[in-house]
């Protein structure tokens, strides 16, 4: 199954983020909150974000999903082609389409294409 590693400035953030879509998905998909910094603060950790694909790599391929600026580039560091990719979807909505994809069993690509369908989906 393809993991998913949520990116976030703020710990709280990530990890609600990563909550929500294992309530929605199931608790079997490999979703993974890497948000703040090493000591707690606003930012990115380069050491977490690596431990959270590390966490949820089961040898299908990762998602990363980053909220803005420096998560970014962060996952920028860690990207390999093929194998740890970055959605460039919303935060929350991404994920989601991207837990659903990943539960369903769907290969990297799809699971990356069901993300990015995420940044069509109008709220009104």
């Amino acid at each position: 199954m393809v993991g998913i590693v949520l990116i976030s400035h703020s710990d709280g953030l990530a990890a609600e983020a990563a909550e929500l879509a294992r309530r929605i998905c199931g608790t079997d998909v490999p979703v993974a909150a890497a948000g703040g910094t090493d000591d707690g603060g606003i930012g990115t950790s380069l050491d977490k974000v690596a431990a959270a694909i590390d966490k949820v790599d089961q040898g299908d391929g990762v998602i990363l999903i980053p909220d803005l600026g420096s998560s970014v580039l962060t996952a920028r560091l860690l990207e390999a082609p093929g194998a740890v990719v970055i959605a460039d979807v919303p935060f929350v909505e991404g994920a989601i389409s991207a837990a659903v994809a990943a539960g369903c069993g769907t290969p990297l690509d799809g699971v990356l294409a069901a993300a990015e369908e995420a940044r069509t989906i109008r709220k009104m």
